[in-house]
């Protein structure tokens, strides 16, 4: 289980023990959205800080930062074969992602 939060962090929760495995850190403001890869490889998340992250879900670690909206990012979603990521952006625009590269 992954959730957003006010605190600029992602945070990986097991979901059996309820508790908290990993924080992941790198944005700057608040996270509004996150989702698990369909193959749970990765975690993408969206932020008022304009930003899309995908992360890896085993490590933790940041693999791209996406930059492409000029306003806060609502909403992401991956596609159902985890090979593109979506996002929503308070810029009145959607956009889609290849999830391997950024």
């Amino acid at each position: 289980v992954a959730s957003a939060s006010g605190d600029s962090t992602v945070k990986i929760w097991d979901a059996s023990s309820g508790a908290c495995l990993r924080t992941l850190t790198g944005h700057s403001d608040w996270v509004r959205s996150v989702a698990f890869s369909p193959d749970s490889a990765r975690v993408a998340s969206a932020s008022y800080d304009g930003t899309v992250k995908i992360w890896d879900a085993s490590s933790g670690a940041c693999l791209w930062t996406i930059k492409g909206h000029s306003n806060a990012v609502n909403s992401v979603a991956f596609s159902h074969d985890s090979a593109r990521v979506a996002s929503a952006s308070t810029d009145r625009t959607v956009k889609i992602w290849d999830a391997s590269s950024g």
